[in-house]
């Protein structure tokens, strides 16, 4: 499989760099999201860190994006705390934003090698959730 990648919003990286920066405190916040909405607004959020399994940045993202009634991302971003710098998201993060965002974009990897792929890319032969619920008819 050949990921196609495309341009990087290095705006949107910035941004969840300066939310870890500034926002991202102890142990209970150690990674920020930055996501772009459909719209053009930039939403941020940070984790919830806890050892019962609290949610990543990017599912915080998600339900802030929502109160702010944003409904479409087209790109997303997590960036590390401590200068950590970009962090792709996790199996769970994938999933959920397959199944949220079928068409998002996400940034990756670090310094020059920063690149924003689909999610389909970072999620190959992926369960699609939609695809298997009964139909309510």
């Amino acid at each position: 499989m050949t990921t196609q990648t495309h341009p990087v919003d290095h705006e949107l990286v910035q941004a969840a760099a300066h939310v870890a920066r500034t926002r991202c405190r102890g142990d209970n916040h150690t990674m920020a999201a930055a996501a772009r909405a459909r719209d053009g607004r930039i939403i941020t959020a940070v984790n919830a860190y806890h050892f019962t399994g609290g949610p990543c940045a990017e599912l915080v993202l998600i339900g802030t994006a929502a109160a702010q009634g944003a409904y479409e991302l087209e790109t997303i971003v997590a960036v590390g705390d401590r200068d950590r710098g970009v962090v792709p998201p996790c199996g769970r993060c994938r999933q959920v934003l397959l199944d949220y965002f079928p068409d998002i974009e996400v940034i990756v990897g670090e310094d020059a090698r920063t690149r924003t792929v689909r999610i389909t890319d970072l999620l190959p032969e992926s369960y699609v959730w939609a695809d298997h619920q009964l139909d309510a008819e």
